[in-house]
Parts: C-alpha cells; sequence; structure tokens
C-alpha cells in the first residue's frame, strides 16, 4: 500500500479532479475512520489536514486502546460498552497495533477489591470479554512477585486485567492509507480555508498548501463535507456559519517518558495522585511513561505548553507509588503533550467531562463530529458514513472496517515469526520488537536492504505519504518519544536519505534538522 506525496502540484490537481461524494476535513484518528470507512463502501472520498496525518491529538494520546473502565462509575455505560467491543475489532484488524499489556489496580482493602471485581465483572460482560482475558485477583505477595518495586504497605492485594497498548500515530496512519489504496484522495498540509456554499447547502472547499506557503492549492467540489478537525473542530464549523457556538472544552494532558531501569515495571500500574485522580505508569520496551495531567487548556496547539507542575504532579505520583530512589528531571528521555476536543459540560472538572460523540449538522448541511476517544474511532466513524449515506440517498451498505486488516494488519503466524526474522537479519531482540510493533508484516520490507533510520525515513516517502523530517521523526518512527535522547541522533541519517527523495538542498536537510531539535528543546524546557 503506497502513498507517495512528493508531487504536490499533482496532488492539490488530484483534488479538483471531478465531484466527490465526500471531502473529510481533518485527518486525525476520526478523519482517517471516516475516509477508509466511506471509501470501503465504494463512496469517492477526499481527506485533507491543515497538518500532517494525525499531527494533533491523535498522535498525543496515551496510547492506549482501552474500554474506559473508570467512565463506568461516571455512568457511561454507552460510551465502556462500545470501547470494550472495538478493541476486539482493533486487536482482529491490526493485531500489532493492539499489544496486549496488563493493568494493575492496587487496592487499599479487601472491599475495595470486592467493588472492582464487581465493576470489572460488568465491564467485562458489556464489552463480551472472553474467559482468558478476564480478571484475577491478586494477594500482596503476589503483587510483589510481579511488582517487586511497588509499595505495598497498606494495601490489600491488586486487581489485574488486560488491556491494549498502541501507537496512535501508526493507527492513524494506517486507516489514512487504507483509505487511500480504496481510492480515496488523500493529502497532508492542505489547509481549508473557506466553505464553499451553494443554494444553501455545503458544495465544496477551498484549501491551501501549507507546506509551501501557498504555492498550491485546490478548489475542491463535494455533495457532502465531514467536518473532523478534533480540537479545531469549531474554527472549521465557523467557515460554515460564523455564528456557530462553541461546542468543545479542550483539556490538556502531558506524559513523561523515563527509561524502564529507572522505573523497572513489568505490567501498567494504575497510581493514585496527590489529587487523587488515578494515573499510571507504562511500560514500552527499554522506556516506561507515565501519564496523564487532565487540566484546562484554551487553544487548540499541535504542541502545547509544558509546566514545570505538569511533570512535578507525575513524578511525585511515581515517588509515592514506587520504592527506591525518586525519579528527576536527569531520568526523563522524552515528554509530550496534547490537547482533548471534549464535549463541553458546564460545571465539570476536567476528568469528569463525558467522552461521548455528538454529530453535528450545520445550517448549510455540513457535519460536525465531536468529542469520542481514540478506542471508538472506528464506529463512529460508521455511523458518521451512515449519516453520509442518508444525505446523498445512496441505499444503505454495511461497513467492511471491522474485517479488512490495516496495513501491516495482515500477520498470520504472529508477531513472533516476524520479530524471529528481523533476528536472523542482525536485529537485537529489542531493535526486533520495535520494527515488529510498529509495522507489522511490513517490518520485512521495511528493512529489506538494511537497517536503521535512513530505511524507515525511505518507507516514511516512498509509502507512508511523508514530506518533512517531523513527520519521519515524530508520527512515522515514534523515535521523538521512545529512542535514546529523544530520537536526536536518528535526524541526520534520515534527513540525509529524506533529501535525495524529495529533492531537498543542504540548506533545507540542515533547517529540517535544526526544526527538530528546537521542537524538542521547547518540550524538555519543563524537565530543566
Amino acid at each position: 500500500m503506497r502513498l507517495d506525496l512528493r508531487d504536490r502540484s499533482a496532488a492539490f490537481s488530484a483534488l479538483e479532479d471531478g465531484v466527490f461524494d465526500v471531502l473529510v476535513v481533518g485527518a486525525g484518528i476520526t478523519g482517517a475512520g471516516v475516509a477508509r470507512d466511506a471509501a470501503l463502501r465504494g463512496m469517492r472520498v477526499a481527506l485533507v489536514d491543515a497538518n500532517d496525518f494525525g499531527a494533533g491529538t491523535s498522535s498525543r494520546s496515551s496510547k492506549l486502546v482501552h474500554g474506559g473502565m473508570r467512565y463506568l462509575a461516571q455512568g457511561q455505560v454507552h460510551v465502556v460498552r462500545e470501547a470494550a467491543r472495538e478493541r476486539k475489532t482493533l486487536r482482529r484488524i491490526a493485531p500489532h497495533l493492539a499489544q496486549p499489556v496488563l493493568v494493575v489496580i492496587p487496592c487499599v482493602s479487601r472491599t475495595a477489591m470486592v467493588a472492582f471485581k464487581l465493576a470489572l465483572i460488568a465491564y467485562e460482560k458489556l464489552g463480551q470479554v472472553e474467559k482468558a482475558e478476564r480478571h484475577k485477583t491478586w494477594n500482596v505477595r503476589r503483587l510483589k512477585q510481579e511488582e517487586p518495586h511497588y509499595r505495598t504497605d497498606g494495601v490489600a492485594g491488586a486487581i489485574a486485567y488486560p488491556e491494549y497498548a498502541t501507537e496512535d500515530a501508526r493507527l492513524t496512519l494506517g486507516n489514512v492509507r487504507s483509505a487511500a489504496a480504496a481510492g480515496a484522495t488523500v493529502l497532508n498540509y492542505a489547509a481549508v480555508r473557506e466553505i464553499l456554499v451553494e443554494r444553501g447547502s455545503v458544495c465544496g472547499a477551498v484549501v491551501e498548501d501549507t507546506l509551501t506557503s501557498g504555492n498550491h492549492g485546490a478548489r475542491i467540489r463535494a455533495r457532502t463535507i465531514v467536518n473532523a478537525a478534533g480540537p479545531w473542530l469549531d474554527a472549521v464549523r465557523r467557515l460554515e456559519d460564523r455564528a456557530a457556538p462553541q461546542k468543545l472544552q479542550l483539556t490538556k494532558g502531558i506524559h513523561v517518558v523515563v527509561k524502564r531501569d529507572r522505573l523497572p515495571i513489568n505490567n501498567m500500574v494504575l497510581m493514585t495522585a496527590e489529587d487523587k485522580r488515578s494515573v499510571f505508569a507504562v511500560p514500552r520496551g527499554p522506556y516506561a511513561y507515565l501519564g496523564t495531567t487532565d487540566t484546562f487548556y484554551s487553544q487548540a496547539e499541535y504542541w502545547p505548553e509544558i509546566t514545570r507542575e505538569d511533570v512535578n504532579y507525575l513524578l511525585r505520583a511515581a515517588a509515592r507509588t514506587f520504592l527506591g530512589v525518586p525519579l528527576t528531571n536527569d531520568d526523563i528521555v522524552a515528554l509530550w503533550s496534547g490537547v482533548r476536543p471534549l464535549l463541553a459540560q458546564k460545571g465539570k472538572r476536567p476528568s469528569e467531562i463525558s467522552r461521548r460523540n455528538e454529530v453535528l449538522r450545520g445550517p448549510a448541511g455540513m457535519l460536525s463530529i465531536a468529542g469520542g476517544k481514540l478506542t471508538s474511532y472506528r464506529i463512529m466513524a460508521q455511523r458518521v458514513v451512515d449519516a453520509c449515506e442518508e444525505h446523498l440517498g445512496r441505499t444503505a451498505t454495511p461497513t467492511r472496517t471491522a474485517d479488512e486488516p490495516l496495513p501491516g494488519g495482515d500477520i498470520a503466524n504472529g508477531l513472533a515469526a516476524i520479530v524471529a526474522e528481523l533476528e536472523r537479519k542482525g536485529f537485537s531482540r529489542v531493535e526486533a520488537e520495535r520494527a515488529a510493533r510498529l509495522y507489522g508484516s511490513e517490518a520485512p520490507d521495511v528493512f529489506a536492504t538494511e537497517k536503521g533510520p535512513a530505511a524507515e525515513a525511505e518507507f516514511a516517502v516512498t509509502h507512508e505519504g511523508a514530506v518533512t523530517l517531523e513527520d519521519y521523526w515524530v508520527r512515522r518512527s515514534a523515535r521523538a518519544r521512545f529512542d535514546e535522547h529523544g530520537g536526536i541522533p536518528a535526524l541526520d541519517p534520515a534527513a540525509s536519505r529524506m533529501a535525495e527523495l524529495l529533492g531537498w538542498s543542504r540548506e533545507e536537510q540542515v533547517k529540517q534538522i535544526e526544526e527538530c531539535k528546537a521542537k524538542r528543546a521547547r518540550e524538555m524546557q519543563a524537565a530543566r
């Protein structure tokens, strides 16, 4: 499944070729899911984003595909049922992007353990969880065996149950590539500047190239427009209706990455922060990360500010939870932050705001999908495409997204076979597991002739639509978060290969590297 977007002129010309059934604005996980579903149903689809695919919230989540058991306590039964069942679907269509991780919930009393058990029984019934994946009860001795660095004083035992870890940016990219393979016209760095309306109905949009300062543009004609712009949803709604009221409340979450030898956890461990919120520590190869904060944030930004207090909040939670020398600034490998586009609810604290989703219809007929969560993206997209078919007067067709594997998801013999094949090519076990988790069945093709950042960068350009070094560094390879020194050593070899493929001058190559270094420096400022 090749997605090569190097010819920007041809890409913008393709957007002006005829009339699309659906134009999707925003290529985060929801927009990518909508484009894929609509294209697989045989609709003519265009998908555009002002930045790279998944550059906003969809590369800045907690990287977990989970049922959201905590929402059960808030009475959001529908949200939990939907998410818990969607976990199984994602495991089927992209097993490399849904890796099991055991969640450990320490309990301070037997009463608390009983309460958690009852909640989990309800959760498992709602999600139709198979017997092999149901929860287990651990006494304190077992908890110490499984997590020897956990502080067990005042703890009666623990509940353990499986969820899935993902790489959110690659999940988004997989949906974009699948949409393109099914016939969708997709383009990153193409910002919608105007929504076109004729005779009271939306009929298209004007887009401009944000990569080359407006050197390219297109006037797209479309019968239906879906606004899936995430944090920028209200801004796009106001292109249709300048008086559109605010629907979103943005909140910010940050994560802290450390070496796993400084936080030697075997499973995802739930922690209790000083304000009694639940936060967590998650293992990922040789690294572990802490998350997440939940505070109101006023602006839709790709790189939201990370404050000293954000970092301290998570470090203090870890110090309260684990034995040994507390984590310090020197232990921090990387940080990331993102904003959540939630449906506004007055009087609610950030963590109390519902993760429900809602489809809004504008006065000229534009559909906007607001709210929701990563785990439920596919079913959200299905509902939106159902509404598009109704609007277009098409005969309703069943979705195919629950059965068609995503790129890299057609793994016949399990991920272990891919890891073994890469080890035979000279990869270390850690390198092989990382590659298999990111690329799935495509990993042997990515590294067919060489290993390392240059090979990854070449695949990113020729198969994954990357057109900047940041696209590769942050969203195609995840090296910005989970690599030595935040992946800075990978920038030179990656930029060198991309320069060959994209025709960069030496000056442009240096500029691309310096921009990535500057972004890391800004993120890491709070750790100094």
